[in-house]
């Protein structure tokens, strides 16, 4: 029969409840975020304005084994640039390092995952 058949236009389209984790997700990102003290949010803005730099098909941080050396020059560069802040100046110079290198490959994972995730839809 064709009305057993029939296959209703609606289910044809997109779910548009799929990305709702995605907004989840985010906006819970976002609420820890506002809980960063001041230097850290300083650090994460940067972070995020050159990893969004960074952001595009083909990137070199979206390579299957991202290069070590790119993601340390991508770390210095970000030090680089805080420089001139004087509470970065404050805070000991390994400690930066190393908060800057964790907010960033913190950031660089958080993008990998959601690109991962997005692919897996279409």
């Amino acid at each position: 029969m064709y009305y057993e058949k029939y296959f209703p236009f609606y289910l044809a389209y997109a779910d548009p409840m799929i990305y709702n984790g995605e907004k989840i997700q985010e906006k819970e990102f976002a609420l820890m975020k506002s809980y960063y003290p001041e230097m850290a949010r300083k650090i994460q803005e940067k972070v995020e304005e050159e990893c969004q730099r960074l952001d595009y098909e083909g990137s070199r941080i979206y390579d299957e084994y991202p290069d070590k050396y790119m993601l340390y020059h991508l770390c210095r560069q970000i030090r680089r640039d805080l420089e001139p802040d004087r509470q970065a100046g404050e805070i000991p110079g390994s400690f930066l390092d190393e908060l800057i290198q964790v907010l960033t490959y913190q950031e660089i994972s958080r993008r990998r995952c959601r690109r991962h995730r997005c692919r897996h839809y279409f």
